[in-house]
Formats: C-alpha cells, structure tokens, sequence
C-alpha cells in the first residue's frame, strides 16, 4: 500500500479554517507592510554602513516601490492559470528571498537590486490573497475579508515598523531585514497549512488577464487610487519635520505618533471593510471626503500639537478607509481578472507615493513652508474625488463568460462572485 502526501483541502471543504487562512494573509501582510516602511527610518544607519550619502541610499525606496509597480500587474497576470495557493507561495518565496539578499547586500547598487526583488511580489501577493480572503469568507464579505488581510499591514506601521527601527538602531540596520526574512519564512509555514487549494478558472490565462485592461472602469478606479491617495503621502512623507519643526513635538515622541497613525490605520481597515460591504463605490467617495477634510485640518492646525496629532491619527483612519475600498472597488469592475485589480490598486497606491512626496517636497523647495504639503494633499484628493465623480459610476462591467440561457436564474450572488472563486460560493 503507497502512501500518499496529504493534499490541501478546498475551498467549502471540512479543514478550511477561515479564521487560520486569513491569519495566515495577515501576516503576509505585516512582513510585507514591515519592510516597506522600515527602510525611510533606517536610511542613516544604510548610507553610513555603505558608505554613500543618504539620497543614494533612499534610490532603494525607490527602486522597492518600482518593483512594487511592475510586479503587481506582471505576476498576477503570469499567475493566472496557477492554483491560488501555490502562487501565494511563490510570492512569499521570492519576498523572503529578496529580503535576506537585502540584509546581505555589500553595496548600495546590490541593495537596489535587492529591494527591487522584494518589492516584485508586494501587490500581487496582496491582490491573489484579496481573492483567496473573499473565497474563504464568501463574496458577501469581500469588503472584510480584504481589511482582515490588510489589517497585517497596518499593524506592521503601528508595530514593525518602530521595532525594526529600534533593533536596528541597536544591532544594525541589516537585522531588521533579517527579520523580516524570519516573517516571510512563518508566512509560508502559515499559509501551506491553512489556506485551501483554490483552483483558477480552466479559462484564464496571461491574455484574458490582461484582457481587462480594457475596462474604462479600471482605469477610472486606478487613476482615483493613484492621484486621491497622493494626498496622504504628500503629508506623510514629511510627517517628522512636521512634528519637530512646525509643531514642536520631541524628536523621541515622533515615534510614539508613528505608532499612533498606525493604530488609526488599523481601525480605518476595520471601519473600511464593513462599509465596502455595504457600497463600495459609496465608501470610496467618503473615503476621500474624508480625507480631503483631515488634510485641510492639518494645515490650519499644524501649530498646536494638541489638535495637531490626533488629526494625524485620523489621517490614518480615514486613508486606510480609501485605500481598501479602492482595492475592493478594482476587484469589483475587473470581474474577469480580480486577481489583476487587486494587485493594481497596489500599484495605484505606489503612484501616489511617488506622486505625493514629489509634490510635498516641491513646495517645500519653493520655500512655502511644512504645512504647504497638506494644502497639496488636499488638492490632490479632490482631484482623485473629481475623476470619481464624474466618471466613475458607471456600472462595473459584466464578465465576457458566455451568457446562461435567460430562463436560468443565477445562483444567488452569482453576480457579484470574481471569475476565479469557486462556483459554490455563489450559493453563501
């Protein structure tokens, strides 16, 4: 009698364990939130022990947030016709990977290259996971099941992020993506044993993929993502000067507020995800409301620290809430490839990074002061909410799937079921 390797069970099947899964991409999310953020404290501790000034060593923030840009589209699609789970652990191999090649790198040049590599697997891994949480919990609760993975990220800005500053202020800057190695290896651990197998569709592949490029609608929701949540980042990228120089906090309690905006994320991840469930598109508009409002209060409020850090913590609240249901919202209007739109928010989010802290750091250059930034900010998420507004309720795209026979009726939630869950789901 052969022995035979125990399989993964399926989604529906007895052993799915809803709550170990979305662990498990939760804490995906915490490594990948971790190392994202860890590098801007660390920056000094980098350029000394390499020998190079401190904007060459940021060149490996940048080049994290490139790899971030061109891996989430690229290896979601490439991705397409692979078992969700195996794909999810391909992305944490090649994450854990570039992360112990970064706290091995010996030059500034290796370390870009490095950083590059880790950052390939960032927004496919949570795009792929975005559809494994919705197969888990059911389409009903997408919304929640995207914020219980990306609450692993925002916990990594309340909690990795000053740790790994602080062991790496201590021990060196090289142990915090040691670390992070260490997380990416528990992740993998994780999610072989409780994820499920989740098959992809027999009919995807790299063409109807990238297929949904297409979409009007797509484009809408990543030109919102990638210019509404520039505001945010336009205020965030110079939240220390801020604090310091304007507001007149200690530099040893800027720490302190970090964490505290990380703990607004966090909460805005929660509130996020029951309102997605809801209205989507609805959550995406207050969303940016919200966001445009907290912005213009932390430029007139700037001055006094009182008002000025609970309304940076609200920033957190009200940008997480944005950031997931425009993740949400690009699942929702590339039902073909869920997989792709969720990963593309990621590289939307990216964009708006880059975008922000140019802006931010322009009129900064120009002389108009530290609270110039939020005013840009807010300019940059009216913009986001303008391009929402005016063009994008139009109604999210049917699938291209060959139409049922008008005499069937649809499985209820059929509708709103992303081509790459299982058909039974439908039926939650």
């Amino acid at each position: 009698m052969t022995a035979t390797a125990p399989t993964a069970p399926r989604v529906g099947e007895p052993g799915t364990r809803t709550g170990a899964a979305l662990f498990a991409l939760a804490l995906g999310g915490f490594g990948i939130g971790t190392t994202e953020f860890a590098t801007m404290g660390l920056l000094p501790e980098i350029a000394h022990d390499l020998d190079v000034t401190i904007p060459v060593a940021g060149h490996a923030i940048t080049a994290y947030a490139l790899g971030v840009v061109l891996g989430a589209p690229t290896l979601a699609a490439l991705g397409a016709r692979l078992d969700r789970r195996r794909l999810l652990l391909l992305l944490m191999v090649a994450f854990t990977v570039g992360n112990v090649l970064s706290a091995f790198a010996p030059t500034a040049e290796t370390l870009v290259a490095a950083r590059l590599l880790a950052g390939l697997p960032h927004g496919a891994f949570f795009g792929v996971g975005a559809v494994m949480g919705t197969a888990v919990v059911g389409p009903e609760r997408r919304g929640r099941a995207v914020a219980a993975m990306m609450t692993g990220l925002t916990v990594a800005c309340a909690v990795g992020v000053p740790l790994t500053a602080v062991v790496g202020h201590a021990v060196g800057w090289r142990s915090a993506f040691v670390a992070v190695g260490v997380i990416g290896v528990l992740t993998l651990l994780a999610l072989r044993a409780w994820t499920p197998s989740l098959p992809s569709d027999p009919a995807a592949s790299v063409r109807t993929e990238l297929a949904a490029v297409r979409n009007r609608q797509l484009w809408v929701a990543f030109a919102a993502g990638a210019v509404g949540f520039g505001g945010m980042f336009s205020v965030y990228s110079y939240v220390k000067p801020l604090l310091t120089d304007v507001t007149g906090l200690d530099v040893g309690l800027v720490p302190l507020v970090l964490a505290l905006y990380g703990v607004g994320m966090t909460a805005g991840t929660l509130v996020g995800g029951r309102l997605a469930d809801r209205s989507v598109l609805g959550t995406v508009i207050a969303g940016m409301v919200a966001t445009i409002v907290v912005l213009v209060l932390i430029a007139l409020v700037g001055p006094w620290a009182w008002a000025a850090v609970p309304a940076i913590v609200l920033l957190g609240v009200t940008s997480q809430v944005l950031g997931l249901s425009l993740q949400t919202r690009l699942m929702d209007v590339s039902p073909d490839a869920p997989s792709l739109g969720a990963a593309l928010c990621h590289s939307a989010l990216n964009l708006g990074n880059a975008a922000g802290a140019f802006l931010g750091g322009l009129v900064i250059a120009a002389g108009w002061g530290l609270l110039a930034p939020a005013w840009v900010g807010a300019a940059l998420t009216a913009v986001g909410l303008v391009v929402v507004l005016t063009a994008g309720r139009t109604p999210p795209p049917a699938t291209t799937h060959a139409a049922a026979p008008a005499s069937a009726a649809p499985a209820p939630g059929a509708e709103d079921r992303p081509r790459d869950l299982p058909a039974e789901l439908g039926a939650r």
